[in-house]
C-alpha cells in the first residue's frame, strides 16, 4: 500500500504562488505516474495536471495549462505541482494520485489510479 502525502496548501491572494508537494511512502516512486486533481465545492473532482514515470511527458487541463507545472523528483519520491498567477476559481482541494498501469493510459480520468492522497486545501483570495 503506497502513502501519498500532499502539503504545501494554503491561503493566497489572487495572482500569487504555491507549491504543492506530494511525498509517497514506496520506492521507487518512478514505478508511477503522478496526477494531480481538485475538487471544488460543490464540484465533481476534476483533472489538473499529470507526469509520465520518467517524467517525459506532462499533461495539463486548459484551465491551468501556461500557469501551472507537474514535476517529479523520482531520487526524493517526491512530486510537485507549482502554481503560478493563482485565480479565486483555483479554490479546491487538491489531491495527488499515483498510477501503476500501462503507459498508453488516459491520466485524465481518475478511476483508473491506484493511491491517493489525503488532499490540501488551496484557497485563493480576490
Amino acid at each position: 500500500q503506497v502513502q501519498l502525502v500532499e502539503s504545501g496548501g494554503g491561503l493566497v491572494q489572487a495572482g500569487g504562488s504555491l507549491r504543492l508537494s506530494c511525498a509517497a511512502s514506496e520506492r521507487p516512486l518512478s514505478r508511477y505516474a503522478m496526477g494531480w486533481f481538485r475538487r471544488a465545492p460543490g464540484k465533481e473532482r476534476e483533472f489538473v495536471a499529470a507526469i509520465t514515470r520518467s517524467a517525459s511527458s506532462t499533461l495539463y487541463a486548459d484551465s491551468v495549462k501556461g500557469r501551472f507545472t507537474i514535476s517529479r523528483d523520482n531520487a526524493e519520491n517526491t512530486a510537485y505541482l507549482q502554481m503560478n498567477s493563482l485565480k479565486p476559481e483555483d479554490t479546491a482541494v487538491y489531491y495527488c494520485a499515483a498510477y501503476a498501469g500501462r503507459s498508453s493510459y488516459d491520466y485524465t480520468r481518475s478511476y483508473g489510479y491506484d493511491y491517493w492522497g489525503q488532499g490540501t486545501q488551496v484557497t485563493v483570495s480576490s
